[in-house]
């Protein structure tokens, strides 16, 4: 580490031991300590690499909830309000016999964790079912849960009232303590109109000097993968890394529209929906639309083989990909409607494998 980052380490450690989040250790285990940079206050966090221990961990498989579920259950909510838990995993203890495997080791010495770190491959999973847990009978009634933010949402401000007290009540039994915050998380923002991408998040996408995995905002850019294809053909086995004007070109147009995206309306499931759907030799293309209104957008490359699929089966599979990802939408009650360039029932029953034809049966029950 280089002299200004010891003297930061030298006063962590001093607060960590000062609140018992950790303590000298012997242990036969020594993952090293590092420093990355906080997003959101400026400074220094002092984290541990633990690869190693990860590496020999068996794994939790509780499900961590993927952001665009979350963000479907706001629909009709006006009045929000997000808790944060205050150094939420340093809220949980740890078991004594698996103390001395958090051990690091730093300039100054050994030590180890009493309090889950940031860093175990665990972590993440554990929190994640244990706010569940917490909040397993207002889940998706009035808050949703992503590890430690809690957003509580309500139709009216005293029917908001209501709502925070019950779950600051939940805290308070469990003993959990937290700050309030007024933005929602991972890079999206929710209005009253529908989802939009955080104004916050705007500046740091025009500093972007490469790509920085954009691929979360797709569902707000129209052909996000035909834009990106120069970019991910990068990514192919033994493909050479040469950043050339096409991926550049392809980076600086996903930037300008990303910072300027639209509001993405929220699905309503007690009404049908729209898909529109297509394809060409660069990809295949999804619109899901509401009343007129777009709730998101899908897209990707073709693979390998479908690069020799005559259009209709291209449209086809452009069909079957957008009831795949949207799955949750369209085989609800209501029926919902596919639309194509070419008439869909024309070519449906006319699939040329029983594996085809067994996913055109399944896709036609729910148009």
């Amino acid at each position: 580490m280089a002299p200004d980052e010891l003297k930061e380490l030298k006063i962590q450690l001093q607060e960590q031991l000062d609140k018992g989040f950790i303590r000298p250790s012997s242990s036969p285990w020594g993952c090293p300590a590092l420093f990355v940079e906080k997003k959101d206050q400026g400074g220094k966090r002092l984290c541990v690499d633990y690869r190693p221990l990860n590496a020999v961990t068996v794994k939790n498989k509780y499900p961590i909830p993927h952001i665009d579920i979350l963000f479907d259950q706001l629909a009709g909510a006006k009045v929000f309000s997000k808790i944060d838990l205050r150094s939420g995993y340093y809220q949980i203890k740890i078991r004594e016999e698996d103390i001395p495997k958090t051990a690091f080791s730093t300039r100054y010495g050994l030590y180890e964790y009493l309090v889950m770190s940031f860093g175990l491959t665990n972590a993440p999973a554990f929190f994640m079912y244990m706010m569940n847990s917490v909040f397993m009978n207002e889940l998706d009634k009035f808050v949703v849960v992503f590890i430690d933010d809690i957003l509580i949402y309500s139709k009216n401000e005293k029917e908001h009232e209501e709502h925070l007290r019950v779950v600051l009540t939940r805290l308070r039994e469990h003993k959990l303590y937290a700050k309030f915050s007024k933005k929602w998380v991972s890079g999206a923002y929710y209005v009253e109109k529908g989802v939009a991408v955080d104004p916050s998040k705007v500046k740091d996408v025009l500093n972007w000097k490469q790509t920085r995995n954009p691929g979360y905002y797709r569902r707000f850019i129209k052909d996000f993968s035909k834009i990106a294809k120069p970019m991910t053909s990068l990514t192919k086995k033994n493909a050479k890394f040469v950043w050339g004007p096409k991926c550049e070109e392809g980076f600086q147009e996903l930037k300008k529209l990303l910072t300027t995206a639209p509001v993405l309306a929220q699905p309503d499931v007690t009404k049908p929906f729209d898909v529109y759907c297509d394809a060409s030799g660069q990809g295949l293309g999804c619109v899901l639309m509401q009343e007129g209104r777009v709730i998101a957008y899908a897209s990707r490359q073709l693979r390998k083989h479908e690069t020799n699929y005559p259009t209709h089966d291209l449209e086809l599979a452009a069909v079957v990909h957008a009831l795949k990802i949207w799955r949750h939408y369209l085989a609800g009650q209501y029926p919902s409607h596919i639309h194509r360039p070419q008439e869909p029932q024309i070519y449906l029953h006319t699939a040329r494998t029983e594996h085809e034809a067994a996913s055109v049966v399944r896709i036609d029950k729910r148009l």
